[in-house]
């Protein structure tokens, strides 16, 4: 299947995460993602557990293609300028400066490339007070606001996975979109003289912030400081351990209906009738109480057949799964969520799928993350000529 974005070419100069997700996700919808690396060591992320294929760097790195390149040396900055020549995208999350220092700041590569869209993700923003400050994902997501209505007051730790990074990652991803459908509609040809490509630029802080906007909303028009159990309270959203130790989950939302569902799925016809549960407004009062009460009757039953009664009453829930059991659940086996490729080394690599389908086609190929310079002799030369329907990328090896 070809690509949405087939015949654009994206040269991404990430690292870690924000920039490698942008550009993992251009290369999901087809575009020809080169990722620059410097030799020997590549992407930092290559060797957080030793080696240089770490899980961490798979992540963020399938169907691109792998060139090294250290831009600060003459012969390679000439290679680096002819795949610059004929990008269509330039994706860097440097510190503020740092793209300038090694020859790749936006004002040079679009003296080589006018209609290039360059796009500059940063900690903080470009400049202002706090824009030489470092940048991680647990930074982003406190200085945002957005950590405080994650952790738990009684357990004070950091929990779940990078959100800030990726979600950087998807709002430059976006914000790349929007400039080439602009670039498209106005210079399709990329006349002598016409118009250049945009800059696109987005901070971890500006994304994550944007990302909890429910919360500001709340603030600014209730005067609300939303906390950890404000959205659980009001969405009534439960996880609830099983009689065989494993756990459940239930968003019951507003209408009647799911609660009613739930009582008779429970076998509690009087459930109403406590005044603390009779209707939506004092379920919310006494969550904490109502979390007691259905904690106890959860135990009686297995998942199994608690999943069993409220599939038969129409009520929102589903297992609180393992990663390990998502493979064999039987949605995500109908909707071939898991795919597979040849693992560039040897063997077989895994991974989830895109979730976009396009005219009821899923996104079922994909190519394992490179390795470090694997196509460093196909690509010193420049991109390969486009081919009638544009993108060369996705076949090479």
């Amino acid at each position: 299947m070809s690509g949405v974005l087939a015949g654009v070419r994206v040269l991404e100069h990430g690292t870690f995460i924000t920039g490698p997700c942008a550009g993992m996700l251009l290369a999901d919808l087809g575009a020809d993602v080169v990722k620059v690396e410097l030799p020997g060591a590549g992407d930092p992320f290559r060797a957080f557990k030793g080696g240089l294929y770490s899980p961490h760097f798979q992540t963020y790195n399938r169907n691109k293609r792998s060139i090294e390149l250290d831009t600060r040396k003459a012969d390679d900055r000439e290679a680096f300028d002819r795949l610059v020549c004929e990008a269509d995208v330039y994706i860097q999350n440097f510190r503020p400066g740092f793209a300038e220092e090694i020859g790749c700041g936006e004002e040079r590569l679009r003296e080589l490339n006018p209609q290039i869209v360059y796009c500059a993700i940063s900690g903080w923003g470009r400049d202002g007070p706090s824009a030489a400050r470092p940048s991680y994902d647990t930074v982003a997501q406190a200085a945002s606001g957005f950590l405080r209505l994650l952790v738990n007051p009684a357990n004070p730790r950091v929990v779940g996975p990078a959100i800030a990074d990726a979600m950087t990652g998807f709002y430059a991803a976006l914000g790349i979109l929007g400039a080439l459908v602009e670039r498209g509609r106005s210079t399709p040809a990329a006349p002598p003289g016409a118009p250049g490509g945009r800059r696109v630029e987005v901070s971890m802080f500006e994304a994550m912030t944007h990302f909890n906007l429910d919360a500001y909303t709340h603030l600014f028009s209730e005067q609300e400081v939303m906390g950890p159990y404000s959205r659980p309270s009001v969405s009534q959203s439960y996880v609830l351990e099983c009689g065989d130790g494993l756990w459940i989950a239930l968003h019951m939302s507003s209408p009647p209906k799911f609660w009613q569902g739930l009582a008779r799925a429970m076998k509690q016809p009087d459930f109403f009738a406590d005044p603390r549960f009779a209707t939506r407004e004092a379920r919310i009062q006494h969550q904490g109480e109502l979390i007691q009460v259905l904690g106890e009757i959860f135990q009686r039953h297995d998942r199994a057949e608690w999943c069993r009664r409220l599939v038969a009453e129409d009520v929102p829930h589903a297992p609180m799964y393992r990663t390990d059991e998502v493979p064999n659940d039987p949605q995500a086996q109908h909707l071939q969520l898991f795919v597979e490729a040849p693992h560039p080394a040897g063997g077989t690599w895994r991974t989830v799928r895109s979730p976009l389908s396009f005219d009821g086609e899923r996104a079922l190929g994909v190519t394992a993350p490179p390795l470090l310079g694997q196509h460093n002799e196909a690509l010193r030369t420049g991109w390969a000529p486009r081919d009638g329907e544009g993108n060369s990328g996705r076949t090479a090896t």
